[in-house]
Order: structure tokens, then C-alpha cells, then sequence
């Protein structure tokens, strides 16, 4: 689901459908005239007028799909939860304490899709594209669903690997909890650059124009601005924190390794580490072909592969009386 949402913001597929209808919207347009009723209404936003204004009806039937399929796979996802949710629900197989998160996961699910259209309706205004703001919350806002949900999967199939707490298991717990985090920060940033197409600029390696830290870093008034608007600043930082993150988390990896806790655990650090790799190689490639699809894509679904090992390595050495 992450990785379809990356693909319609990378083919400019989102503000194809201009209405949201949560039942209804599950029907396409099923002849001729449904298509060019359809398309129509698409011709009176700034999409069309700015940036696709004579764009064929088979043009826009490409991306209008791209975007069909998105809000179709958070529906089929909301129904493939709560179906089986329903029946252990019914056959009272779920305690109180797993109920009350589930029951978070599908409200939160739900809240995802309008926050999502949250985001669509602001690139139907005045310009041609969605409020960075806005993408980066329906992005974080994703992410934090699939780790609760992952997290609440791993107590179920798992138990802490610790047999008792020491100062070492409590310090590398922390450290991976510390790590994490800051990869799940990494996704903001990542959703900062997507958002002011800030990729499209200074395509080198490691040098940004010639220097490692260029200039035009805080030329936004007032300074908080850049942090979020400068596309400059937005890709210095982001650079910044893949440095972080390779340091941080190659060193969790390894330190994890060495210590040999159990066969899971010393393969989950490997895990991490080989995509720690593959995600890094990735941005880079991204960076320096100016953002084609398939690598973009790759580089997003990579970066959700490389929380969920952070995450799971979390867990397994998470003491028993954390």
C-alpha cells in the first residue's frame, strides 16, 4: 500500500479522481460516457489547466488508475482486517487488551483514508500539487500503522529473547529503540523531499554544487521555514540523517552480532544490516538518475523493509520486565 501511494505521487497520478465517494468510489467509470463525465469534471482543476491541459482520454485513463487502485487497496485492506476481526471478536478469542488495539488499527485505518483525501483536496485549490505538510502526514501516519501493526504481530508469534535484564540488554535495547526512531524520522524527511520535489535538484554525490554543505541553507523568513520549504535545507537534511542512520544503525548491527545473543537475533542483525546497504545504494541511485520511477519506488519500499528489521530487532531484545 506504501509503495502504490509512492508510485501515484511519482506518475502524478493523484489528483486524478477529484471526488471522494467512499462507497460509491469503488465503481470506475464503466463506458464511454462514465469516462468522459469523469474526465470532464477533471479538466476544471489545476492539474489539467497547469500542467495536462490537452491530455487524451487514454492518457488520462493511466493515471486515473494509478490512483483508483490506491483508494481500492485501503478499502480491500479495511475489509480483509475486519472480517476476521469480527469472527475472533464473535468467538470471544480476543482479550480485552488486544481488542482495544485492534480496535485502534481499524479507527486509525479509517481516519488514514480521509487524511488522505485531506491531502488530495489541497492540490485541487489553486496549484497543481499537494501540501508537503499534508503528504508528509499521510506518509508518517501510514508507517505508524504498519509498526503498531507489526509490533502487536510480533508479541503474538514471539516472545522477548532475554531471559533477564543486565545493564548490556538494557543499553542495546535503547540504542535499537533510539535507532528506529530516528528511521522513522528519516520517513518525514523523505516525505519533505517528495513533497517540494526537492530529488530533482543538485543530482550529485556527496557533494551538493560542489560542497558539502551548500550554500542558501537558511535563506527563509522566518528560519523554520527552510526546515520544511527550502528545498536546499530539505535535501541537506535529509542527506544528513542517511548519514546518521548508516553510522547508528550499522553500529546497533554489528554490536548486536558480536554479543551472539541467539541464532534469531544474530540473523535479524545481518538482516539489518544488508538493508542498511541496499537502502543507502538506493537513495543514491535515485539522487543521481533525478528520480525515475522504478528506482524511487524501490528506494521507498526498501526504506519500510529497513524499519521493519530495525523494529523487529527492537523487539527481540526487548527484556522481559520492559
Amino acid at each position: 500500500m506504501i509503495m502504490l501511494g509512492g508510485i501515484t505521487r511519482l506518475t502524478h497520478s493523484g489528483l486524478s479522481m477529484v471526488e471522494w465517494k467512499p462507497l460509491l468510489g469503488v465503481i470506475p467509470p464503466l463506458n464511454d460516457s462514465d469516462w468522459q463525465l469523469t474526465f470532464e469534471k477533471y479538466k476544471a482543476f489545476p492539474e489539467y489547466l497547469k500542467m495536462n491541459s490537452g491530455m487524451s482520454l487514454t492518457e488520462f485513463k493511466t493515471i486515473f488508475y494509478f490512483e483508483y487502485f490506491h483508494r481500492l487497496l485501503g478499502r480491500l485492506i479495511g475489509i480483509i482486517f475486519l472480517v476476521p476481526f469480527l469472527y475472533f471478536w464473535i468467538k470471544g478469542q480476543l482479550s480485552k487488551p488486544l481488542l482495544a488495539k485492534l480496535t485502534l488499527i481499524f479507527v486509525i485505518g479509517g481516519l488514514q483514508g480521509l487524511l488522505g483525501w485531506y491531502m488530495v483536496k489541497s492540490g485541487l485549490i489553486n496549484e497543481p500539487r499537494v501540501s508537503p505538510y499534508r503528504l508528509s502526514a499521510h506518509l508518517v501516519t501510514a508507517i505508524i500503522i504498519y509498526a503498531y501493526i507489526l509490533w502487536i504481530a510480533f508479541g503474538l508469534l514471539s516472545k522477548p529473547k532475554f531471559s533477564g535484564e543486565t545493564n548490556t540488554s538494557r543499553g542495546l535495547y535503547r540504542f535499537s529503540v533510539s535507532v528506529t526512531s530516528i528511521i522513522l524520522f528519516m520517513f518525514l524527511s523523505g516525505a519533505l523531499v517528495a513533497g517540494t520535489h526537492a530529488g530533482f535538484t543538485y543530482n550529485t554525490f556527496p557533494l551538493m554544487a560542489g560542497e558539502f554543505v551548500p550554500d542558501g541553507l537558511f535563506t527563509l523568513q522566518p528560519l523554520w521555514r527552510n526546515l520544511f520549504e527550502n528545498i536546499i535545507t530539505v535535501q541537506f537534511n535529509h542527506r544528513i540523517l542517511a548519514y546518521l542512520i548508516l553510522i547508528l544503525a550499522a553500529t546497533l548491527s554489528f554490536l548486536t552480532y558480536r554479543l551472539k545473543i541467539n541464532r534469531g537475533v544474530t540473523i535479524t542483525a545481518l538482516i539489518l544490516a544488508v538493508m542498511l546497504f541496499v537502502q543507502i545504494s538506493l537513495g543514491i541511485a535515485t539522487l543521481v538518475y533525478v528520480v525515475p520511477v522504478a528506482l524511487a519506488s524501490l528506494h521507498q519500499g526498501c526504506a519500510v523493509l529497513l524499519f521493519a528489521a530495525s523494529l523487529f530487532l527492537t523487539h527481540q531484545l526487548k527484556t522481559k520486565t520492559d
